[in-house]
C-alpha cells in the first residue's frame, strides 16, 4: 500500500514554457528541495542565481542529437519508476547509484503551437517531444510515490500542499496530478496523431482522438438533472470557445450549444458585402437577414418571428453599435455575439445583469476545412465540417422561367440559410431577410406548412395586409420527394425555389413547379443537418 505523505527532497524540473519557473524552483529550494535541470531549464535557472545539477552531470552522459536524447536514461528513469517500498528496487536503485526523485516539473515541447504558426512538415516534427511524455508517464504511473506536474497552473497548487504538509505531497494530491499528465499526454499524441493525418491527406486514419481541455464546468447540461463541463479544443478558430465575455451569468450547456449555431451562420455573410444578424433559438435560426446598417439587420430578423427570438440568441458579422445595442436589450435575450463591441453599446447592456455580451475578435471561416464529430453508442461518428457553398455559376435552371435578378439573390441567400437549419429544412426569404423556417420536420411538406404558418402569425403581429412569403423565394435543404411540398410553397405565395435536385421524382416537381409558374434552379449540393 501506497504511502500518504511523501517527503519531496529532489525535483526534475525541464520545461518549454518557463512562466513562473523562476518563482516555483525559488520556492522549491528554501525547502532544500535539490533541483535537477535539462538545457534551456538549467541555463534560466542558473541566470536566476539557483542552484541546479544538470542531468548530463547525473547521467554521465551528454545531451546529444541535438537536444534529442537528454533525459532518456535508467538515472532518470529509474529514479522515477523505482518503488520504494519494494526491496528489490531499493537494491536495484543501491546497486547503481541512481537516487529517487519526488517531483518532476515538466511541460512538453510546444507542439501544438507549431502547427498553429503554419510551420512546415519537418519543423512539426521536430517539435513532437519524446523525453518529456515518457518521463511524466514514469512519474504519473509511479504516483504512489512521485508527484508530476505538467500544467504551469498547477504551480500553486503543489506550493500550498507543499505548505500544508511541511514539504511532502500527499497520495490524493499525487493521484490528481497523474490523471491530470496522462490526460496531457493523451492530448498531445492525439495532436500529433491527428496532424500527421491531414498532413499525410488520410481522411480516415484507423484511429482517431477527440481531445480537450476543460474550459469550464456547466452548471448543468441541457437538462438540470444532467452534469456538464465545456473543453476547448485548442484551436484558433473564431468563435464561443476564443470570445471574451464582456458581462453576464456564465454560459450555460445551451448557451454555448445555440450561440456557436448563431456564429457559425452569420459568419457565412462577408461583412464587407454589408452587416448581417443572425437570432438563434434552440440551435435554429428563427430569423436572419442582411441590412444597410446592424440596425436595420436586426429589425430584419427579429420580424422574421418575434415570438420565438424571445430568449434567443443574437449574432452580428459586424461590430456591435450603440444603437442596435439599445434595440436589442428592448427583449429578453440570452446571448449577443459580435466580432468587435463599441464602449457605448457595452454601457447600454451593463444594466442588463442577465445577459452575456461576447466579443470574438473576428468571425470563422465559413469555407474552412474541418472535422464535425457525433457520439453514439459503442462509436463517434466523423465527418467533414459542412464547408460546402455554391455561387450563382453553380445553379442549374430546370423550370421554363427562370429568376430574375432580386429573385437570384434571396434564393442564394435562403440556401445558405437553410445550410444550418435542422432538417427538414425549408427556408423563406425576401428581399435579403427571412420570412418564414420550418425546421426540424419529419416530413418536408410539413416544415414547408410550418414555415408559411408562422409568416401568417407575422403578418399579423406586423399589421401587413398579406403573409410575407407572398412574392418570397424557399429554399429547401434536400429534394422535395413529391411535389406537395412544392405545391404547398406556391400555396403560400413563393415565386422562386432553390434546392438540390436528385429525386427519382424531379420531373413530377419540374413540371408542378412550371404549372404554378415558379422558377426552379437545382444546386447539385445537399444540406442535411440533423
Amino acid at each position: 500500500m501506497s504511502p500518504d505523505l511523501v517527503p519531496v527532497r529532489t525535483a526534475l524540473v525541464s520545461v518549454s514554457d518557463k512562466t513562473g519557473l523562476a518563482d516555483l524552483a525559488r520556492a522549491l529550494v528554501a525547502r532544500g528541495i535539490a533541483l535537477l535541470s535539462t538545457g534551456g531549464t538549467a541555463a534560466a535557472l542558473r541566470a536566476a542565481d539557483l542552484p541546479v545539477r544538470d542531468v548530463a552531470e547525473l547521467t554521465a552522459f551528454p545531451e546529444m542529437l541535438d537536444g534529442r536524447v537528454k533525459t532518456l536514461h535508467p538515472m532518470v528513469h529509474g529514479g522515477l519508476l523505482a518503488l520504494r517500498d519494494e526491496p528489490s528496487h531499493r537494491a536495484a536503485l543501491d546497486a547503481h547509484g541512481i537516487g529517487e526523485i519526488d517531483l518532476l516539473v515538466v511541460n512538453l515541447y510546444p507542439f501544438e503551437a507549431t502547427v498553429a504558426s503554419g510551420a512546415g512538415y519537418d519543423d512539426c516534427v521536430e517539435n513532437i517531444d519524446i523525453g518529456g511524455p515518457a518521463m511524466l508517464r514514469a512519474a504519473a504511473k509511479n504516483h504512489c510515490f512521485v508527484a508530476a506536474v505538467t500544467d504551469v497552473e498547477d504551480y500553486p497548487a503543489l506550493l500550498a500542499e507543499l505548505e500544508a504538509t511541511g514539504g511532502a505531497t500527499r497520495a490524493a494530491f499525487r493521484q490528481v496530478l497523474a490523471q491530470t499528465a496522462f490526460g496531457r499526454t493523451a492530448a498531445y499524441d492525439a495532436a500529433v496523431s491527428g496532424w500527421l493525418a491531414g498532413a499525410l491527406g488520410m481522411p480516415a486514419p484507423r484511429r482517431r482522438v477527440l481531445a480537450g481541455r476543460l474550459g469550464e464546468i456547466l452548471r448543468y447540461g441541457e437538462n438540470p438533472h444532467q452534469g456538464a463541463a465545456f473543453y476547448r479544443d485548442g484551436s484558433a478558430r473564431p468563435g464561443v470557445a476564443t470570445a471574451r465575455q464582456l458581462q453576464g451569468k456564465a454560459l450555460s450547456y445551451n448557451n454555448i450549444n445555440d450561440t456557436d449555431a448563431a456564429f457559425e451562420l452569420v459568419a457565412e455573410f462577408a461583412p464587407e458585402a454589408g452587416p448581417a444578424c443572425v437570432i438563434v433559438k434552440h440551435a435554429n435560426p428563427c430569423g436572419v437577414a442582411r441590412g444597410a446598417t446592424a440596425l436595420a439587420a436586426y429589425r430584419a430578423a427579429y420580424d422574421c418571428d418575434r415570438t420565438s427570438a424571445f430568449g434567443g440568441i443574437v449574432a452580428l458579422n459586424c461590430a456591435l453599435d450603440a444603437e442596435t445595442a439599445e434595440e436589442i436589450a428592448g427583449i429578453f435575450t440570452e446571448v449577443v455575439i459580435a466580432p468587435e463591441v463599441s464602449e457605448a453599446a457595452a454601457a447600454i447592456f451593463a444594466a442588463r445583469k442577465n445577459l452575456r455580451l461576447l466579443v470574438a475578435g473576428g468571425l470563422p471561416e465559413a469555407g474552412a476545412p474541418g472535422l464535425a464529430w457525433r457520439q453514439v453508442a459503442g462509436g463517434l461518428l466523423v465527418q467533414d465540417r459542412d464547408a460546402g457553398r455554391i455561387g450563382r455559376e453553380a445553379l442549374r435552371v430546370v423550370t421554363r422561367r427562370a429568376p430574375e435578378g432580386r429573385e437570384l439573390e434571396d434564393l442564394l441567400f435562403a440556401w445558405t440559410v437553410a445550410k444550418h437549419v435542422k432538417s427538414n429544412a425549408i427556408v423563406y426569404a425576401r428581399d435579403g431577410a427571412t420570412v418564414g423556417i420550418g425546421a426540424g420536420q419529419m416530413s418536408r411538406v410539413d416544415s414547408t406548412r410550418i414555415a408559411a404558418r408562422k409568416a401568417g402569425d407575422m403578418a399579423t403581429v406586423l399589421g401587413l395586409a398579406e403573409p410575407p412569403t407572398r412574392g418570397a423565394v424557399v429554399a429547401s435543404d434536400a429534394f422535395f420527394p413529391f411535389a406537395d411540398g412544392l405545391l404547398a410553397a406556391a400555396e403560400a405565395g413563393a415565386t422562386a425555389v432553390i434546392q438540390p435536385g436528385g429525386s427519382v421524382r424531379d420531373d413530377e416537381v419540374i413540371a408542378a413547379a412550371d404549372e404554378a409558374g415558379l422558377a426552379m434552379v437545382f444546386t447539385g449540393m445537399r444540406h442535411f443537418r440533423h
